[in-house]
C-alpha cells in the first residue's frame, strides 16, 4: 500500500496495487492508459480524455510533477516503510546523516545546480539527470555543506554512483 499526498487535494489518497488492479482508497480505479512517448500518456477516464506528461521525477524525495490537461499536479508519495515509521512515531529516523548523493539510476548530467562549499538544506536541488529522456531533479535528502562534486556538466553516470559528497 501507498500514500499519496496530491497537491490543492486536503487529505491523503491510499493506493492499493493488487496483481494487475488498482484501488483507491479501497475503491476500484478504473482507467485506460496509453503511452504517447516516454513522457507522456494518453489516458481514459470515466469517459473523459486526458493527456499527461510526467515533467519531474524525485526518486530519493519520492516526489513527482505531472502536468495533466495543462494542469500541474505535485504528488508525494510514501511506500510501507515510510507508513510504518511514521506509525511508530519513528519517521524522524529515516533522516539518517547523509555523506554522500549516488545516482539513483543511470543518465547524463545535464546541469550541475550547486557548487563545492554550497550549505544545503534537505530538499534543495543539487542537480538534473536526464534518463530515458525525462529530467530528473536530485535533491538533498539531508543538511550538509558540499565538499567535493564527483561530475560535471555532461557525464554519463551509472546507478549507485557516488555524485556529490558532503
Amino acid at each position: 500500500m501507498y500514500k499519496v499526498n496530491i497537491s490543492n487535494v486536503e487529505e491523503e489518497v491510499s493506493v492499493l496495487l493488487k496483481e494487475n488492479d488498482i484501488f483507491i482508497n479501497n475503491e476500484p480505479f478504473n482507467w485506460d492508459i496509453y503511452p504517447i512517448d516516454k513522457n507522456s500518456f494518453h489516458i481514459i477516464y470515466k469517459n473523459k480524455s486526458l493527456t499527461a506528461y510526467v515533467i519531474s521525477v524525485d526518486y530519493v524525495s519520492k516526489e513527482f510533477v505531472l502536468q495533466i490537461n495543462g494542469k500541474i499536479i505535485e504528488l508525494s508519495l510514501k511506500d510501507k516503510m515510510d507508513i510504518l515509521l511514521e506509525e511508530l512515531g519513528m519517521s524522524d529516523l529515516a533522516k539518517t546523516q547523509i555523506n554522500e548523493v549516488k545516482a539513483p539510476m543511470p543518465g547524463l548530467i545535464s546541469e550541475i545546480l550547486v557548487k563545492e562549499g554550497d550549505e544545503v538544506k534537505e530538499g534543495d536541488s543539487l542537480l538534473i539527470l536526464e534518463a530515458m529522456k525525462m529530467e530528473n531533479v536530485i535533491k538533498s535528502p539531508g543538511e550538509g555543506k558540499i565538499s567535493e562534486i564527483k561530475i560535471q556538466k555532461g557525464n554519463s553516470v551509472e546507478k549507485n554512483q557516488i555524485l556529490i559528497q558532503f
